[in-house]
């Protein structure tokens, strides 16, 4: 298949494979919402599915965990591929998926415009390649953020680095809307290094820590991320935008402040057993979304819990969705579908889709200016 083909035909598969991801996860689970009384610091709780549901500023959350088994010499997995829907694995098969990779699992060269993504890797690592030239390698606690503007293709790819022992891959992939103003602007990428990347650690009366939190955007008792890309709706202060990642010891207590008014937040248990909000119980891989104004308690069970929390005020405009394409009008989606056709956004640089960088290769970013930032 040459390259032309190559490019349309994987561009119809994320297209419909993105759709259907979009309308899976409302329906995959017998569990309705609970929607709490009014005044309620909680307003409803909700089973989480593939894809997180989430509030303006936000658009979908995804949550990736791939138990994959050792490299081969290709850093894909050493072991058969046989029974797999290869171009479009998504279902869980020996606790691990292929997605859309065919040698090794990730997502091949795709196009994206009019908003951003947010790669949260807590174990395991990304290879990056795009349009813009730009590419790197990330991963065990570092995030990636890409505003993707007025367009550009990207691949991200998980390559199995170890031949020796499994390679266990978990990451976040948050979708941040961009406001009309700035839909169309140049396509840009951070990275937020794990080093980089505050830690609020909250003790016990005993000095036993009992709560991690990692602000990735946002601020927080006094702490304060990294400033998000230029662009972004995260840049500006008064957006209140918030992600943050937090762990919770067994029997830990929490207080999250309250935040300004008209702000939607919303708190996703994806790990543990045990916790309670407001004094409510909150199921294993649920969401709640909350007042923002409250300040809401957070208390532990028996089990460590993990966390991750979203917030922002929201942008309020018209939202319109096709695949890998975010506008405000269908004329600007069929414009999006235009463009691409006509200018791929740039090309694809690199000699394949599936871009993978040397097995060696140290955790590094290289970006479009010819700027190199190596690290160990």
């Amino acid at each position: 298949m040459n390259k032309n083909n190559q490019r349309r035909h994987f561009l119809k598969k994320i297209t419909l494979g993105t759709t259907s991801l979009l309308a899976f996860p409302f329906f995959s689970s017998s569990k309705k919402t609970e929607t709490m009384k009014e005044n309620h610091p909680i307003k409803r709780i909700k089973p989480l599915g593939f894809q997180w549901e989430t509030i303006d500023p936000f658009l979908f959350c995804v949550h990736h965990e791939d138990q994959y088994p050792k490299g081969n010499e290709q850093m894909g997995p050493a072991t058969s591929l046989e029974g797999r829907s290869i171009g479009q694995d998504f279902i869980i098969k020996d606790g691990w998926r292929m997605y859309h990779g065919g040698t090794v699992p990730g997502f091949p060269g795709h196009p994206h415009r009019g908003f951003e993504t947010i790669t949260v890797v807590r174990e395991g690592f990304v290879d990056h390649a795009d349009s813009t030239g730009a590419a790197g390698r990330y991963g065990n606690g570092d995030v990636q953020w890409m505003t993707a503007g007025k367009g550009v293709q990207h691949s991200e790819m998980f390559p199995l680095l170890s031949t020796e022992t499994e390679n266990p891959v978990e990451l976040f992939q948050i979708w941040l809307n961009l406001p009309g103003k700035n839909k169309m602007v140049e396509p840009h990428f951070a990275m937020l290094w794990k080093d980089t990347i505050p830690i609020i650690k909250q003790k016990d009366s005993a000095g036993k820590i009992e709560a991690t939190i990692e602000l990735i955007a946002g601020s927080l008792k006094n702490e304060k991320a990294p400033i998000p890309p230029p662009n972004s709706w995260a840049n500006n202060s008064s957006n209140s935008v918030g992600i943050f990642n937090l762990k919770l010891e067994p029997g830990a207590k929490f207080e999250l402040p309250g935040t300004r008014a008209g702000v939607n937040r919303t708190i996703y248990y994806y790990s543990g057993n045990g916790l309670t909000i407001e004094d409510h119980s909150i199921p294993n891989y649920h969401l709640a979304e909350v007042n923002s104004t409250k300040t809401i308690v957070l208390k532990n069970g028996i089990e460590t819990s993990k966390i991750l929390i979203l917030q922002g005020k929201p942008i309020g405009e018209p939202v319109v969705q096709h695949g890998p394409f975010v506008m405000n009008t269908r004329e600007e989606i069929q414009q999006a579908f235009n463009d691409y056709h006509n200018t791929k956004y740039g090309g694809w640089p690199w000699p394949a889709y599936e871009q993978v960088h040397d097995r060696d290769r140290k955790r590094f970013a290289l970006h479009s200016d010819g700027r190199l930032e190596e690290k160990g």
